[in-house]
């Protein structure tokens, strides 16, 4: 069985409310700073980043294949709830962030770059991280496809990145290591479960 069309363009809206911000948001920090010139690395990540969008967006508008299940109403609800939650923690850590935002493939710590600790900051350090590939899983459930077994390398190579961030932000942000202390990477209160 297919995925409704309500639930296809309500994945779509999403992604497009995602990008939207990202662009808008992106325009007007390159607009007020210099980002260093992107590396040939970063340019294959951005590449790539840009090729897994289409695949995304191409997938929200064909039906189903290889569905995980042939009944998959719950998969698709639990789907939904995952993908609205990871959408609202992306849009609203990148907005609170702000201007101290560089891409995932470029990674960098401006100079003008300060300690963001409020907000979803206050709990996780990489709220941005989780959020998406909360979004990525439930669309993939959404749509009852086996795609979500790519989230699983996804999760690696973002938990890598961030621990490469967390040593830049360590040797450079003012208050970072206080801060770096006193919160979890990815899931909130995850330090306090494991003291």
């Amino acid at each position: 069985m297919s995925a409704p069309v309500f639930l296809r363009i309500y994945l779509l809206a999403g992604l497009v409310f995602h990008k939207a911000v990202w662009e808008v948001m992106k325009r007007r920090a390159k607009a007020s700073s210099s980002d260093p010139a992107p590396a040939p690395k970063a340019k294959a990540l951005s590449a790539l980043k840009v090729a897994i969008l289409i695949a995304i967006l191409v997938q929200t508008l064909v039906p189903d294949i290889l569905p995980i299940v042939s009944e998959p109403e719950y998969l698709r609800v639990a789907g939904l709830i995952l993908y609205t939650f990871g959408l609202v923690i992306a849009v609203a850590a990148r907005i609170q962030l702000g201007m101290n935002w560089s891409d995932i493939e470029k990674s960098f710590v401006a100079d003008d770059h300060s300690l963001v600790a409020r907000g979803l900051y206050r709990f996780v350090r990489h709220p941005i991280y989780t959020g998406d590939t909360l979004l990525l899983a439930g669309l993939e459930l959404a749509l009852n496809s086996w795609g979500v077994a790519a989230v699983i390398p996804l999760m690696f190579y973002v938990r890598m990145q961030a621990v490469k961030e967390e040593r830049r932000l360590l040797a450079s942000l003012p208050g970072y290591e206080q801060y770096y202390r006193h919160t979890s990477r990815f899931i909130p209160f995850a330090a306090l479960l494991g003291k």
